[in-house]
């Protein structure tokens, strides 16, 4: 497995700056988290050099690594406090998974490609990060038996808002959710005010690969 060198903490470092003074992260507790993980060990080596630059990248099954600029601006959305309940759908490689757990996140994780569940599963064991519960199935239907959720982050795309997920919040929480056609969604937060009403927040428009139902063998 490569290693984490002083070059990539050096342009990690870098990326926090850019972070922080460019795209107007101020959340210390995610610009340190963005600082610890090293994005460089969940993309292919190829892209390597460029792991630290603002950019996404493909990974397995056809979907991507987000941009970081969007994990961090995600994660702060979220609000997460040391040992809340955080349900992510969508694991993809890990990285925002990482970054989660890195904020001292109790993390509960889906995904709905098996090739991703496994590189995730590996990578994040291969790291020492271990959410509380990682698994492979239906973003939509979430995790009933964990619930209810602190925080709720979605890092896919979704065409309508999967009300499962909304019911598996705690009344006070939060979920961070892309919604919109495939190719452009508006970032929304939804905080639950009480067991049946949400306060709706709107923050510009994003590209996310779309979120999928039904799980593939």
């Amino acid at each position: 497995m490569t290693q984490d060198s002083f070059v990539h903490k050096g342009k990690r470092k870098n990326l926090v700056e850019y972070l922080r003074h460019k795209i107007g992260i101020s959340d210390e507790n995610v610009l340190s988290a963005m600082n610890e993980v090293p994005r460089h060990l969940f993309i292919e080596s190829i892209f390597e050099d460029f792991a630290y630059e603002d950019r996404a990248f493909p990974i397995l099954a056809h979907q991507t690594i987000s941009h970081p600029s969007t994990v961090a601006e995600q994660s702060e959305l979220l609000q997460v406090k040391q040992g809340e309940k955080v349900l992510e759908i969508g694991t993809g490689c890990g990285y925002q998974t990482a970054v989660l757990l890195a904020m001292k996140a109790l993390v509960y994780t889906v995904e709905r490609q098996k090739d991703l569940f496994d590189f995730s599963k590996k990578k994040l064991r291969e790291m020492h990060l271990y959410p509380k519960f990682q698994s492979f199935g239906d973003g939509f239907a979430g995790l009933p038996t964990f619930a209810p959720f602190d925080k709720i982050i979605v890092t896919c795309g979704a065409s309508v808002l999967p009300t499962e997920l909304l019911k598996q919040l705690k009344v006070g929480g939060k979920m961070v959710i892309p919604l919109g056609p495939t190719d452009e969604q508006v970032l929304y937060r939804f905080t639950k005010v009480s067991p049946t009403e949400f306060e709706k927040e709107e923050f510009g428009a994003y590209k996310f690969v779309p979120m999928l139902g039904n799980t593939n063998q």
